[in-house]
C-alpha cells in the first residue's frame, strides 16, 4: 500500500509508520476481503449502506471497505448512516463532521427509538435486544429510500462466537451471525465483511487510528449479562489456549450434519446399508486376516 499523500484516502491520514501497524492494516484489509469473496458479496455496481455507530468495528469497516473500494477491489458505491436513536448525551455533531471531513458520502437520520424502548422495556432489563430490532427495522427502510442493496455491519468474528455460544447455552440452537443473509422480506442483502476479523484488531486499529469513539451505553443500559457471560468464557479459553477462538471460529465453517441430532439436516431415517458393500467388506477382511494373504476360499477346481 503506497501511503503517499496523493494515493491515500483521508480516513488513513495521519496512519502510524510502525511496522506493528502496517501489519494489523493489512491483516484487517485481507481479511476482510477474503470474507467478501468466500460469500459472495459483491454485486458489481451495488450500492451499500454502511452503519455507522460511532463505535471501534464500525470505524473500522468504514475504513477497510473504503480502502478496498479506493484499490479498485470493491467495485459498489458506499453509503455511510448513522442512526441517531435519541440516547440521552449522544453527541449528535461527531460523526456528520468527522464524515464531512474524511469526504465520505452520508445520511444521517434521527429517530427517537429511546423513548419507545425506555417506555415498552419492564424496569430492570436491558433495552438492548429492542433497541435492535428498531434500529434494524428502521436501517432496512433507509437502505430502501437510498436505493441500496445491501446493509453492511460491523460485527466481528468474536461477536459471530458469542451469539454462536449464547444461542447454545441460551437458545437451544447452533446458530450464529451469518456474514451473509438474505432479510426476511426477501429484498435487502445483509453483510458482515469483518466476520474474519478479531474484535482485539478493531480495537487497536481505530485506537491507533484516534477515530473519535462514541460509547454504546449512553443509555445507561449495558449489554446483556449473557453476553457478558460469554464473553467472559471465551476470555478464559483464549488465555489458558491462546488462538481457541480462532479454532471454534473454524469449526462454524466446518459443519458435519451426519454427524449432529437434526433429521432436518440429515436424513437418519433413509440412512441404509449397502449389503454388497457389507459383503464384499467382510470378504475382503477374511483375506486380509488369512496366513497366506488368500484367506480360507478353496481353490476353484477345473
Amino acid at each position: 500500500m503506497l501511503d503517499t499523500p496523493t494515493d491515500i484516502h483521508p480516513l488513513f491520514y495521519g496512519a502510524p509508520s510502525t511496522t506493528e501497524y502496517k501489519k494489523l492494516r493489512k491483516r484487517i484489509i485481507r481479511q476482510a476481503r477474503e470474507a467478501v469473496e468466500d460469500f459472495g458479496m459483491v454485486e458489481r455496481g451495488a450500492k451499500w449502506l454502511v452503519c455507522l455507530s460511532g463505535g471501534k468495528d464500525s470505524y473500522t469497516l468504514l475504513a477497510v471497505l473504503t480502502e478496498l473500494k479506493w484499490r479498485g477491489m470493491l467495485p459498489v458505491e458506499i453509503l455511510a448512516c448513522n442512526l441517531d436513536q435519541g440516547q440521552p448525551n449522544f453527541p449528535a455533531t461527531v460523526l456528520p463532521e468527522f464524515l464531512e471531513k474524511m469526504g465520505v458520502p452520508h445520511r444521517i437520520e434521527y429517530q427517537d427509538t429511546y423513548s419507545i424502548v425506555k417506555d415498552k422495556v419492564p424496569a430492570g432489563r436491558t433495552y438492548c435486544a429492542m433497541c435492535s430490532r428498531l434500529r434494524r427495522g428502521n436501517l432496512y427502510r433507509i437502505a430502501r429510500e437510498e436505493g441500496c442493496s445491501a446493509v453492511v455491519l460491523g460485527h466481528h468474528r468474536d461477536d459471530i462466537l458469542e451469539t454462536f455460544m449464547m444461542n447454545l447455552f441460551h437458545g437451544g440452537r447452533l446458530a450464529t451471525m451469518p456474514p451473509k443473509l438474505l432479510n426476511e422480506e426477501g429484498d435487502l442483502f445483509v453483510y458482515r465483511p469483518l466476520a474474519y476479523v478479531a474484535e482485539e484488531d478493531c480495537e487497536k486499529f481505530s485506537r491507533a487510528m484516534h477515530y473519535p469513539i462514541i460509547p454504546c451505553d449512553l443509555c445507561g443500559s449495558q449489554d446483556g449479562l449473557q453476553r457478558q457471560q460469554v464473553k467472559q468464557i471465551l476470555d478464559g479459553w483464549e488465555k489458558n489456549s491462546p488462538g481457541r477462538r480462532q479454532v471454534m471460529f473454524r469449526s462454524l465453517m466446518n459443519a458435519r450434519p451426519s454427524h449432529l441430532l437434526d433429521p432436518k439436516l440429515f436424513d437418519f431415517v433413509g440412512l441404509a446399508r449397502d449389503p454388497d458393500k457389507a459383503t464384499a467388506t467382510a470378504v475382503t477382511a477374511d483375506a486380509k486376516s488369512a496366513p497366506d494373504g488368500k484367506g480360507d476360499t478353496p481353490p476353484i477346481l477345473t
